[in-house]
């Protein structure tokens, strides 16, 4: 297994703060501007990245990751370019975990085993694939854990402690929970409920709990940051791409615009 996100979370946990996580979309807006974002995530403030693997049904996804995905795919996206732009990255940084997180159709088409060889291989530390629930783990889960990548797993404000034991047999690396129901990127959770939930899930194990969904603000990362181990912020940074965009920025500028917005979230973890 990959150490780097137990390295991680065991460093977070010395210096007494929860992780912020980041994710963006693969190739999003194009795989030059992704990769500008990408490799400067580290030093404005994300611990964690997650990469979003482009597909054209991204069905948990709200409108901001619908679009990033075919932005990104309308411009030549597809799994070997994603892969090649983590290998890109670990050319100069081998210490910030990367989670490719989507579907498994994409997957598939690709050849399973090919894909956990490669992705291992490129320094790829974990997946969430977010339809393949604990009965499918023969699919990809158990070969998965097998290559050596973590499982990651999401839980959602409807998983009670009988779905929980589900969840939580086969995950390794960090649970993720899902603050709302429904689709990303549409509303915000109730802070108190969500405590609440952590704390439940806290009881059932010993990973560290990330939670997501919703988190868009310094302010809001802050308050989660209180009681989970990390906070992950998706759509409204690729919502901050889309914006760039809008203005014509340049490749540079989109970068530090997405920057500028990480350095602002992480502030309100330190």
């Amino acid at each position: 297994m990959t150490k780097r996100l137990q390295t991680r979370f065991e460093a977070l946990a010395k210096k007494n703060r929860a992780g912020l996580v980041t994710f963006i979309t693969a190739g999003d807006p194009s795989p030059e501007i992704s990769l500008e974002i990408l490799n400067g995530l580290p030093e404005a403030g994300a611990d964690i990245i997650e990469l979003g693997m482009p597909f054209s049904d991204p069905m948990a996804d709200g409108p901001a990751i619908q679009l990033s995905s075919q932005r990104a795919l309308n411009n030549g996206a597809s799994m070997i370019k994603t892969l090649e732009m983590v290998g890109s990255f670990r050319e100069k940084e081998d210490e910030t975990p990367i989670i490719l997180m989507g579907y498994f159709n994409p997957i598939y088409r690709y050849g399973s085993q090919e894909f956990l060889n490669d992705a291992v291989a490129i320094g790829v530390d974990g997946l969430i694939i977010v339809d393949l629930p604990p009965e499918e783990d023969d699919e990809l889960c158990h070969a998965c854990l097998t290559a050596g990548l973590n499982w990651i797993r999401l839980t959602t404000p409807t998983s009670d402690n009988s779905r929980l034991s589900s969840i939580l047999k086969n995950s390794s690396g960090f649970v993720y929970h899902v603050a709302i129901t429904g689709i990303t990127g549409t509303r915000s959770a109730e802070i108190q409920e969500l405590e609440s939930t952590v704390k439940r899930i806290r009881s059932q194990t010993l990973l560290p709990i990330a939670v997501g969904f919703g988190v868009k603000s310094q302010s809001q990362v802050r308050e989660i940051g209180r009681f989970a181990d990390a906070v992950v912020v998706g759509s409204a940074l690729v919502n901050t791409v889309k914006s760039a965009l809008e203005e014509n920025l340049t490749k540079q500028q989109i970068g530090l615009k997405v920057h500028e917005f990480v350095s602002e979230l992480a502030t309100g973890l330190r």
